[in-house]
């Protein structure tokens, strides 16, 4: 494998660089066509992610910011261009990339009968964790969420904010050095909401690359050290919230991205 630039005029080598100096994400030139589709989910799509930063994906529904998920995670095969996560390919059959990034998922990925800790141990051990180790990570991720007085319930007792706060803890189990969120305070009270947002916060001044999809582009803009729109799988801006404000004349990211989508695709 060549040189992967993580600034221009700066090439990097894969093989024996530092995870920290390496892109966390890196996509080239993706495209993605889903059967039976005349439009493609995703369109030569490029993106550079740095380690440590916060990035938000914006876009409609249809965009093309799930499509980009499941490539990132290697749930899906990508079909043409490039994708690497700190150097690895996501669908690589070796457990590393799977061991630096973390998913929570849009849709709750939860075992309702089982209770929150029950949950935890079945993800813990499907990452490989087990013992003491397995135990002290649940432990502190259901304390992380403000869930430990709980975590002996069945998850079906649990309100929507609550469940939304487990998700988001299964996905904390590895340590992850990328975390991806897809619409994660989706439909939960405030209270919940602002938990969330609390430890996220706390995660990358740890270091922890975040990797964000959201409807709530207050928020967005309130969080992200940089923001990308995509449309019709193609990322057309990218910066600072406050830099792509200023330049574009916008007063919001609504506003912004209405200018880059059309009224047509509102969602």
């Amino acid at each position: 494998m060549g040189a992967v630039p993580l600034v221009p005029g700066r090439p990097v080598s894969v093989a024996t660089a530092p995870i920290q100096d390496l892109p966390a994400v890196l996509a080239c030139d993706l495209v993605q066509r889903y059967p039976g589709s005349t439009a493609a989910a995703l369109d030569r799509f490029s993106l550079q992610v740095r380690p440590g930063e916060w990035y938000g994906l914006l876009g409609v529904n249809g965009a093309g910011k799930t499509t980009f998920i499941s490539l990132l995670c290697g749930l899906i095969r990508q079909q043409s261009g490039s994708l690497l996560v700190f150097g690895r390919k996501p669908n690589a059959p070796d457990r590393e990339v799977k061991q630096l990034l973390g998913l929570v998922p849009q849709e709750l990925a939860l075992y309702e009968p089982l209770t929150a800790a029950e949950n935890m141990r079945y993800f813990g051990r499907l990452i490989g964790l087990a013992g003491a180790v397995l135990k002290e990570r649940i432990d502190d991720c259901l304390t992380a969420v403000h869930l430990e007085a709980v975590g002996d319930k069945p998850v079906s007792t649990y309100s929507g904010g609550m469940k939304r706060r487990l998700n988001l803890a299964a996905g904390l189990l590895g340590e992850p050095r990328l975390l991806v969120l897809d619409e994660p305070t989706v439909g939960i009270d405030i209270q919940s909401r602002q938990l969330i947002y609390e430890r996220l916060k706390h995660l990358k001044r740890q270091g922890t690359t975040i990797f964000y999809t959201t409807h709530y582009l207050k928020e967005a803009q309130e969080l992200c050290d940089r923001i990308g729109i995509v449309d019709q799988g193609r990322l057309v801006e990218e910066g600072a919230p406050s830099s792509l404000l200023e330049r574009s004349g916008a007063t919001s990211l609504d506003e912004l991205l209405l200018t880059h989508v059309g009224r047509e695709h509102d969602c």
